[in-house]
Parts: C-alpha cells; structure tokens; sequence
C-alpha cells in the first residue's frame, strides 16, 4: 500500500493558509491594502512604543492609546504587508495624519486583532489554487 503525500498545491494553499492567518486586508487611503505584523515588526512595534505587544493591544483596544501606538501600528502593518518603509511613512503622513481618531482606531485595531486573534476568512488573502 502507498504512503499518501500532500500534493505540491496542498502544501502551498497550507503555506499560504498559515502566512494569510494574521493578515489584515482593508481599504486605505485609495485603495485595497494588505496589513501584517509578523514577528520581527510585531517586536519592532514593541521597541517603537516602548511597550510589549500585549499591553500595546490592550490600550488600543481599551482605548487607553497613545497617538504613537497607532500610527506606529499602522506604518509598521503596511511595511508587514508589502509597502516600502518610506511609502509607508507617506501613506501615514497623506491618510492618518489629520484625519478623526474615529477613522485611524480601526486600522490599527484591525492589525492588532489579525496578529493576536487571526484574520476573519473575509480578511485574508482569497486562495489563488
């Protein structure tokens, strides 16, 4: 009897499956964008706010945050989901900067929700197989 192996597309939709779980995808500033923290910008984030990532999303959730935890959350989240550094502080300075707390709180809970719970279905990257 032969052993089953994962087929090459299994293996990548699981691939996939598993970079996509803390993907935030939302509509910012002109278009559709992909927020990510993975953990080198999740830690980046910490050493920014000078707070640990659990306390940092207890305040935004809380809405007990520092101006700072949001955008920091917010720029590092668009660097995690493809932009440059530098686009990314222009998407901030053009799309947060200025605008009403009621409109920036979201996206950076948005991105804390999709590191510390997953991404709901809708949120992820469709699966291209």
């Amino acid at each position: 009897m032969e052993a089953r192996h994962p087929s090459r597309v299994a293996i990548r939709r699981e691939v996939q499956m598993a970079s996509d779980a803390t993907t935030f995808r939302t509509f910012f500033g002109d278009r559709e964008r992909v927020l990510k923290l993975n953990p080198n910008l999740a830690m980046e984030l910490e050493r920014a706010t000078g707070t640990g990532i659990s306390t940092l999303s207890k305040r935004v959730f809380g809405a007990q945050f520092y101006y700072r935890d949001l955008t920091e959350t917010i720029r590092l989240g668009l660097i995690g989901g493809g932009e440059t550094p530098e686009r990314a502080a222009e998407l901030i300075r053009t799309y947060v900067t200025d605008r009403p707390l009621s409109e920036v709180v979201p996206l950076a809970a948005g991105v804390l929700s999709a590191l510390m719970l997953g991404s709901k279905p809708d949120e992820a990257t469709p699966d291209d197989a």
